[in-house]
C-alpha cells in the first residue's frame, strides 16, 4: 500500500469500526481453535493476535507475517516474537504447520493470488482450516483500492474457484459488510461522477479518522451483523469470505 497511507492504517486499526467489526468476525469463524498453530498473513501491528492472546490462545503458537517492515516492528515491540517480513506468495514454513491460517484482506494485494494459495496450502496441516476475506465486486473498484495496491476484487464464485482449484474443500463461504453495501454503492458512483467533473483528491481511501459517534454507531451495527451471520447467509456485501480445510 503506499507509504502515505500505510502510516494512517497503523493509527486507525486498533480502534476504527471497520477494523474491528473485522477482527471480531474472522475471530468468530476461528473461535474453539486458539490453542491451535495459528498464522495470520498480513498481519499488520498484530491487532488479531493480540485479541487470540486475549481469548487465550498460547503466545508460542501465534505467528504473524506481512511484507511491512513497520508492521513486523510494531508486532515485535509488542512481544509478538514470532511475526516477521515475508513475501506471503512463498511461505518459509515447513509443510503442514499451521492448523490455522488467516488472511483477512491480504490476497487482492498479491498480483499472483493462485501462487499465494498454493503456498498457503502447502503450509495448512491435514485438517486445518483457513479464513480468507477479500473485497467483493468490481463494479465497486475506487481510488480506495488504487491507494491499496490491490490487484483484484472478487465475487464469491471466484474466491471459491481459486482456493478449490488448489486443493481446500470449502465449508462455508458468503458475503459480509451486508448492512453498508448499498451505501458503498451510492458512494462509489457519486465519486465516479465527481472524477468525470474533475474532481481528483490528492488522498481519497475509505479508511480515515471518524466521529466517535459515528464510529461507535457503524461498530454496533457491524457487530449486530456479526451476529446474524452465525445464523444466516448474506446475498452480497462489501467483502466476500471462505472458510476452507485441507483434506
Amino acid at each position: 500500500m503506499e507509504k502515505k497511507f500505510e502510516k494512517i492504517y497503523h493509527q486507525l486499526e486498533k480502534s476504527h469500526w471497520w477494523f474491528k467489526s473485522r477482527r471480531e468476525v474472522v475471530y468468530n469463524f476461528v473461535k474453539g481453535f486458539e490453542n491451535k498453530k495459528v498464522l495470520d498473513i498480513g498481519c499488520s501491528g498484530g491487532q488479531f493476535l493480540e485479541l487470540l492472546l486475549s481469548k487465550g490462545a498460547l503466545k508460542e503458537n501465534l505467528y504473524g507475517i506481512d511484507i511491512s517492515q513497520k508492521g513486523v516492528e510494531i508486532c515485535l515491540k509488542k512481544g509478538l516474537l514470532n511475526c516477521q517480513v515475508m513475501d506471503a506468495t512463498n511461505l518459509n514454513f515447513p509443510i503442514g504447520f499451521f492448523q490455522i491460517l488467516i488472511a483477512s484482506d491480504c490476497l487482492e494485494h498479491i498480483q499472483n493470488d493462485e501462487l499465494a494459495l498454493k503456498s498457503w496450502y502447502s503450509a495448512t496441516a491435514p485438517g486445518g482450516r483457513i479464513v480468507v476475506f477479500v473485497p467483493a465486486f468490481r463494479f465497486l473498484w475506487s481510488s480506495h483500492d488504487d491507494y491499496n495496491l490491490h490487484f483484484r476484487r472478487y465475487t464469491n464464485s471466484e474466491l471459491r474457484k481459486k482456493m478449490e482449484a488448489v486443493g481446500f474443500r470449502v465449508i462455508r463461504s458468503g458475503y459480509w459488510n451486508f448492512f453498508l453495501f448499498f451505501p458503498i454503492v451510492f458512494v462509489r458512483f457519486f465519486k465516479r461522477i465527481l472524477a468525470k467533473l474533475g474532481y481528483s483528491p490528492e488522498m481519497d481511501s475509505d479508511l480515515k479518522p471518524v466521529n466517535p459517534l459515528v464510529n461507535f454507531f457503524l461498530l454496533a451495527l457491524l457487530r449486530f451483523e456479526n451476529h446474524l451471520l452465525k445464523f444466516i447467509d448474506f446475498p452480497f456485501g462489501a467483502s466476500t469470505f471462505c472458510i476452507a480445510q485441507k483434506v
